[in-house]
């Protein structure tokens, strides 16, 4: 049988070690301020990039790897007679997925399944260890195909935003709704539904109450969490995510892993952004 090589690409948010220990494939989504077109993770941080937008003013955008850039990925792997499986950022947010199959189209049928994830952050993280687990009890392309399909409708994705500059600056919301909800303090919590990113409700006061809300969210459903991996996602938010990691462990029992979120959640969310990822089993 042959090897499975699984790839995600930047959007996924994967721990470093768990890149590094299942030999994960990654592949950047571009990250563009002007004429300048930098690969996420590669060749810019969220660090430079927030500096960049503080002395700026301005956010950059972001851009799907092409067609090119998967087959350049794919390839060596192709030719030494492994089989691919690559999980992308959803297609409601990004022409990934539809880079992704072009460049699968011109490899022999059956070696290259391309799964859209229909999720962003680690909500693609949390399917891309399922399938790391899966290739490592020997399953086939095809099986590990069919158990992302089945288990990514249950993956729950949720994220405490901490200010509303950057929604406003990439024009997601009014520079009034800013004003507003700046003064006001208002904190928007924002779902993945459908494979996009949609405000679920908005928390006034301290982020503190936003964050408590949001685990308490997430308990509610404790009976019917797969504690297998929970993922909690940060972007320069280290203590927070560490109070939830500590949290949830106690309250679920489950495995609570940390993480934090790459250049193009970080450019449409801003820093200090908060998620809590998990999916659920019946």
């Amino acid at each position: 049988m042959s090897r499975i090589k699984i790839f995600a690409d930047s959007t996924s948010d994967l721990n470093p070690d768990w890149i590094k220990t299942h030999d994960i494939g990654i592949i950047p989504l571009y990250v563009v301020f002007g004429d300048e077109s930098l690969k996420d993770g590669v060749e810019i941080t969220p660090e430079r990039l927030y500096g960049r937008v503080s002395k700026d003013g301005r956010l950059p955008k972001t851009a799907a790897p092409s067609p090119a850039d998967f087959m350049t990925a794919f390839q060596p792997y192709i030719e030494q007679g492994d089989d691919i499986l690559y999980i992308s950022l959803s297609s409601e947010l990004s022409s990934t997925y539809q880079n992704a199959l072009l460049a699968s189209s011109e490899f022999p049928e059956g070696r290259v399944s391309v799964v859209d994830s229909l999720n962003l952050s680690s909500g693609i993280g949390l399917l891309v260890m399922k399938a790391v687990h899966a290739a490592q009890k020997g399953q086939s392309l095809k099986e590990i195909t069919h158990l992302v399909e089945a288990v990514k409708p249950n993956v729950r994705t949720e994220f405490v935003i901490d200010t509303l500059e950057y929604l406003h600056k990439g024009g997601r919301c009014s520079g009034m709704q800013n004003l507003i909800g700046s003064l006001l303090k208002i904190r928007p919590v924002i779902r993945v539904t459908d494979g996009k990113m949609s405000p679920a409700y908005k928390v006034r006061g301290k982020r503190e109450k936003a964050l408590d809300q949001m685990l308490q969210n997430t308990l509610s459903e404790k009976h019917q969490i797969d504690t297998d991996l929970i993922i909690v996602v940060h972007t320069m938010a280290e203590e927070d995510a560490l109070e939830l990691q500590k949290s949830l462990q106690e309250q679920t029992g489950g495995r609570v892993e940390l993480t934090t979120a790459g250049c193009v959640i970080c450019s449409h969310c801003g820093p200090k952004t908060t998620g809590i990822i998990y999916n659920t089993v019946l």
